[in-house]
């Protein structure tokens, strides 16, 4: 660190105690763009390769040369937690950055739902993950790449569809129902009714079986690591290994409009008590802060989509200035995006916002209408169910195998792409080696089966 930069953080980190933030230690390090673009698109420094991290590389560099975004930190939570600055970032803008960071690791270790996923992961997201690229480049050696890649390509289309409720460390399904069951069988039943040596409490009981799965099951990447007939032990990890990194981004994912205007406000708060800043460099900073916190990205004036910094800022701000302090601290424990948001984005504070709710036509236009408080709320939160990806579960097993899959397409509202479905389908089988058929619908609403063969 320039000695300035390093002069500035120790400075705001007096500055983040005094303001009651609580953060477990943060490393520092300054690394060029191409890294900072890397972790930005891997979300971890190391992990495991695959040709998809290479596709969304491409589409966040064309999304950063078209002036559409651009990165300013990389943060990771854990003891410590990593923070990744820009080397060709200018001092003023990563002394904003590290305030905003500040915000950051206290959001980490103050949510609910981070400190549950880091207490599964055990604080060490970084090294675990770097650890799994490691058993996958010796997977790779030992039975070759392409075997490893759809392995890959299977545990990755699936990497959404984990049972967050359940937890990240589940024990398999009881092999049999819970308690005993009457016989049905009238001859059976008789025959136990005779006089014989068994035991008077085995007669006319026995265990039955449990269905697998006794319930549909959400947790797919889990199901097929545990159930799959002919997985081998090295693909059942990967399978885990994915899972896991999944438990980590989840609340990554279900927090990232409290969490980035978390970090946004406390970086405000922090620039405006720093007067240790000399005044061209706070000039700079808080321009930096103002391209962070805009709703819309380069010269558009408009944008069909919502910045969660935009957003985040702007309802911490009215909640501290309504409320206080203490109170924005409570709810950063306790609340997710989907509380938040439909507990704290007011009709007044969204008409302020200028919000908006439209509608796609056929020909490409787009359509404003005029949707109620709560109507703007779902919309906003809804690419954010279930990682934004359809409600599959898994229904049953047949005798022959056959893995049953089903879309809660009332839930989702719509039904799947079905040329999509099948494509994840064909990965899914390369691994359940048996036939997998999956009930959804189509465009139309019509009910559908993919199957795969």
């Amino acid at each position: 660190m320039p000695d300035k930069l390093a002069e500035y953080q120790a400075k705001l980190a007096d500055l983040a105690k005094d303001a009651g933030l609580d953060y477990y230690p943060v490393d520092f390090e300054r690394v060029p763009g191409s890294f900072m673009m890397e972790v930005a698109v891997y979300g971890l420094p190391v992990r495991m390769p695959h040709w998809s991290f290479g596709v969304r590389y491409i589409y966040q560099l064309v999304q950063h040369r078209m002036g559409n975004s651009r990165l300013f930190e990389v943060v990771f939570p854990g003891k410590p937690g990593r923070a990744y600055l820009a080397k060709n970032n200018s001092v003023p803008e990563n002394t904003l950055v590290t305030a905003h960071v500040f915000g950051h690791a206290d959001f980490y270790k103050r949510n609910e739902l981070f400190r549950r996923s880091q207490q599964q992961v055990g604080f060490r997201i970084v090294e675990q993950a770097a650890e799994h690229a490691r058993q996958i480049a010796g997977a790779i050696e030992t039975h070759g790449a392409a075997r490893v890649e759809a392995i890959l390509d299977a545990a990755l289309s699936l990497e959404a569809h984990i049972g967050v409720s359940k937890g990240m460390k589940r024990v398999r399904y009881p092999e049999y129902l819970a308690g005993r069951t009457e016989d049905k069988d009238p001859f059976r039943k008789r025959f136990h009714s005779l006089d014989d040596d068994a035991p008077r409490e085995k007669r006319g009981t026995e265990k039955e079986r449990s269905p697998i799965p006794p319930h549909p099951e959400q947790d797919i990447l889990w199901f097929i690591a545990n159930y799959a007939p002919d997985l081998e032990g090295w693909e059942r990890d990967i399978f885990l290994a994915v899972r896991e990194e999944s438990f980590y981004f989840y609340p990554v994912f279900a927090t990232q409009i409290m969490n980035e205007g978390w970090a946004s406000y406390w970086h405000a708060r922090l620039l405006r008590e720093a007067d240790f800043l000399p005044q061209d460099e706070y000039v700079d900073a808080i321009k930096t802060h103002s391209d962070v916190v805009r709703p819309y990205a380069g010269s558009r004036q408009v944008t069909l989509s919502v910045s969660p910094y935009h957003l985040g800022f702007s309802m911490w701000e009215k909640i501290i200035e309504e409320h206080d302090t203490d109170y924005a601290f409570h709810l950063a424990q306790e609340e997710d995006d989907f509380s938040f948001v439909r507990n704290y984005l007011t009709e007044d504070l969204a008409r302020e916002l200028e919000l908006f709710g439209y509608r796609a036509r056929r020909n490409g236009s787009i359509e404003v209408v005029d949707a109620d408080i709560n109507e703007l709320r779902e919309t906003i939160l809804a690419p954010k169910f279930n990682f934004g990806a359809p409600m599959v579960n898994v229904k049953g097993t047949r005798l022959d195998g056959t893995l049953e899959l089903a879309h809660d397409y009332e839930t989702d509202g719509n039904g799947l792409d079905l040329e999509r479905a099948h494509k994840v389908l064909d990965y899914v089988h390369r691994v359940w080696r048996r036939p997998v058929d999956l009930l959804t619908v189509d465009a139309q609403g019509k009910p559908r089966h993919v199957k795969v063969p």
